[in-house]
């Protein structure tokens, strides 16, 4: 359990507050990019971090990120005029009087100020730096002299047509969330459903890699998997192992990246981020982007996972935007108690949405300081510990936040993986560059890129 002192230090986002201070150094999804498509199209609210802000391409093309409250009165620029300025300038023109931001938040026209009036020269908005990449804005929010570099995690070299990035609001704190992502205990009660334990060996359970479908199998035959849990550079990554049906171990290899990101365990690797982003201390928002190009040239795993279960769920079409939300709390998303008494353990036809319902049912910020702890939540204890250092050590003396850009820190070589073991094999390797599967994929990827004539 956590005191309620350091509750608040990991819950609380705003600015000022300790975890707000650290989660600031870092580039931060900010919104998608097809959420203002177009220049000199519509301005779009954003809520980050409790800040309110107000987001522009303007009519070059340039994303602006600025505070929501023009710096005269207070009237709102999400009601601004997104045009072409004097001396071929462009900005957000507030509809109150009349002054027009660019994006980089400098007032660059007052028109109804005395023509000779130098005032505006003395006006600015609070904006942000931002970075396009990945089908996402990208923002900075920290003091100007500790930015870094944008945290590259592949997606300034991935291919147009492979960029997808979405994202689904959450009612709820943002720790509530990530403590979901980073326990793979629950996959085995949370998301099981009862013929999972009859599906029928495939002759994939043994030393290497099984099919998707067996995966479900094996969380159904073992509900309380052995938690390892490996230090980073960047974090950690844990392994979760379960014994199969057969005597044999399974392992679930999932990243986390301070301090939003998860990447989550999959056949026979993976790249794809799910960040966790705090639009204030009590909702959040789940962006799910790929980082990189993937290969899996002998098909492991086979037919995807969700073809052999009875959910339904947006994450697994595979396209962007903004997720909609039709399991509810208000609907009490939609369970159905014949469904949870004899098809699936909680009646939620929508795999992410069971998710959401645990994480939002325990309330805006849940209290930590009562809850009783086990051997499967070694991963979220890690991570709170991760984070809660990390704000004492930035507010007492200035220590940088751990996974910063810089320094030679290569992001692309983080991934997630699943395989069961052979007889003594360390699972510490999967997903690395010393991983054949990896290897294999990136040779793939690289002669698809660079062909040797006559191929």
């Amino acid at each position: 359990m956590l005191s309620q002192a350091d509750n608040e230090i990991l819950t609380r986002v705003g600015p000022g507050t300790p975890m707000g201070e650290v989660l600031r150094r870092y580039w931060t999804p900010a919104l998608l990019c097809e959420e203002v498509p177009l220049p000199g199209g519509d301005p779009v609210r954003v809520r980050l971090l409790g800040e309110n802000l107000v987001a522009f391409r303007d009519t070059k093309g340039r994303v602006g990120l600025i505070q929501e409250n023009c710096p005269h009165r207070g009237a709102s620029l999400y009601f601004g005029r997104n045009e072409a300025g004097p001396d071929g300038t462009c900005g957000l023109r507030c509809p109150y009087h009349g002054w027009q931001f660019d994006a980089e938040g400098a007032c660059i026209d007052m028109p109804s100020e005395p023509p000779t009036s130098t005032f505006k020269d003395r006006v600015r908005a609070k904006a942000y730096p931002v970075h396009e990449s990945g089908g996402i804005v990208w923002t900075y929010m920290g003091p100007a002299e500790t930015m870094t570099p944008f945290r590259d995690f592949g997606t300034e070299t991935l291919p147009a047509q492979k960029v997808v990035a979405t994202k689904l609001h959450t009612t709820c704190n943002w720790i509530q969330t990530m403590e979901g992502n980073l326990d793979t205990a629950h996959i085995s009660w949370l998301h099981a459903f009862a013929a999972a334990a009859d599906i029928p060996d495939d002759g994939s359970d043994k030393p290497g890699y099984p099919t998707n479908k067996m995966t479900w199998k094996f969380w159904a035959t073992d509900r309380a998997p052995r938690i390892e849990v490996e230090n980073t550079w960047y974090g950690f990554r844990y392994g979760g192992l379960r014994t199969t049906p057969n005597g044999h171990t399974n392992v679930r290899i999932t990243e986390y990246v301070a301090p939003y990101s998860t990447i989550i365990a999959a056949i026979p690797y993976n790249t794809r981020h799910l960040m966790v982003v705090p639009i204030d201390d009590t909702s959040c928002w789940r962006y799910n982007f790929d980082a990189q190009e993937q290969a899996n040239p002998r098909g492991y795993g086979g037919a995807p996972l969700f073809e052999a279960s009875p959910y339904d769920t947006a994450f697994t079409r595979r396209t962007g935007g903004i997720t909609p939300r039709t399991h509810v709390a208000e609907n009490d998303y939609l369970i159905d108690r014949e469904n949870q008494r004899t098809v699936t353990f909680t009646g939620v036809s929508d795999f992410v949405s069971q998710d959401m319902m645990v994480t939002e049912s325990m309330g805006p910020i849940y209290d930590r300081s009562s809850e009783q702890l086990g051997q499967l939540d070694k991963a979220v204890i890690r991570m709170r510990r991760l984070l809660i250092g990390a704000a004492k050590a930035l507010a007492a003396d200035g220590t940088a936040p751990p996974a910063l850009a810089g320094d030679g820190r290569d992001f692309t070589r983080i991934r997630a993986a699943d395989k069961t073991l052979e007889e003594g094999e360390d699972w510490r390797y999967l997903g690395t560059d010393d991983d054949p599967a990896v290897q294999e994929a990136l040779d793939y990827l690289a002669a698809e890129r660079h062909p040797v004539a006559g191929d």
